[in-house]
């Protein structure tokens, strides 16, 4: 098992070095100078010439790369055009807020959908599973940012159940932020739950097709038995692959969700970061999100022969 973790971390380390070249370049693919951009349009030709040779602006681009990936690897990610704060901790201090989001709805949705999806599928084409397929094809054709606005508009506007606007940080008022993120894990968690449950289907019918289920079954165990200590692994196995894509994309930035519900999460960072034309916060926001995925999708990868025996870990 170490040596296939350990083969998975080395593969891993040319993907995360493509990762930042391609951040380092679609940031300097960006039109005009971005000195120029920060100073605004009646700053001097001295302060611009000061500024780009403070961000290594006048340097050749293979020397600008080397230095801010090493920068970068210290976890220097400089400093805000805007506000100067480090990026580092400016990009850490938001993304609490979108982990505590995505993490909650993800394995909320994840739970919904393993039960629904199981069932279903051992109760194919009845009552159930067609409600069930139903249910998940509307969330899927359900667009998120409307839902979020149609929940805001009745427990919010209407039942007055749950605050609309005002997000209060958990160590100022703890029971405030937890009614503020009610209605966005809620939103997320329907969002989430209707392509996982149409995956998690989809792989119990082909699983309780296979040979060695109908041998438990000839063996006299119950059907709770079959289902969750023979069916339940191998079937988990492409949803647990499909989680980990849905993970490494609301990391992310939620951006849509965060906007509707006024939350300051890292999405919201990024949207506003890129409108303001902060360099430094653009750039570091794209490796940073572009390495959790990466991250996330290589612990699924450590993660999935423990669910499918038919991946050796060798």
């Amino acid at each position: 098992m170490l040596t296939y973790i350990f083969k998975r971390l080395l593969l891993a380390i040319p993907t995360l070095f493509l990762v930042a070249l391609a951040v380092f370049l679609l940031v300097r693919l960006i039109p005009g100078d971005p000195a120029q951009v920060m100073l605004g349009e009646g700053a001097s030709p001295e302060a611009i010439a000061s500024l780009r040779t403070e961000l290594g602006l006048d340097e050749a681009v293979p020397v600008q790369f080397a230095t801010w990936l090493g920068r970068s690897l210290g976890g220097d990610l400089g400093n805000s055009a805007i506000t100067g704060e480090p990026v580092g901790a400016l990009i850490l201090s938001r993304f609490q807020l979108t982990a505590v989001v995505v993490l909650i709805s993800v394995g909320l949705a994840t739970l919904i959908a393993v039960t629904f999806g199981l069932l279903a599928a051992w109760r194919q084409n009845s009552r159930l599973d067609l409600a069930v397929l139903g249910m998940a094809s509307f969330v899927l054709a359900v667009p998120s940012f409307w839902l979020g606005l149609v929940l805001l508009l009745v427990f919010g506007v209407m039942l007055q159940w749950l605050p609309v606007v005002g997000y209060v940080p958990f160590s100022e008022d703890a029971l405030g932020a937890v009614l503020f993120l009610v209605l966005p894990i809620v939103t997320l968690t329907i969002s989430e739950t209707g392509v996982l449950t149409r995956m998690m289907r989809s792989s119990t019918i082909d699983v309780l097709r296979l040979d060695y289920v109908t041998h438990a079954r000839a063996k006299g165990l119950s059907e709770r038995t079959v289902l969750m200590r023979h069916v339940f692994p191998n079937a988990f196995a492409p949803t647990l692959t499909l989680v980990g894509l849905t993970l490494g994309r609301l990391f992310g930035g939620i951006a849509v969700i965060e906007t509707v519900f006024t939350l300051p999460g890292l999405g919201r960072l990024m949207v506003d970061s890129v409108l303001a034309r902060d360099y430094p916060v653009v750039q570091g926001c794209l490796l940073f999100t572009a390495t959790l995925y990466v991250l996330v999708n290589l612990l699924v990868d450590i993660l999935y022969p423990l669910f499918d025996p038919r991946v050796t870990v060798s």
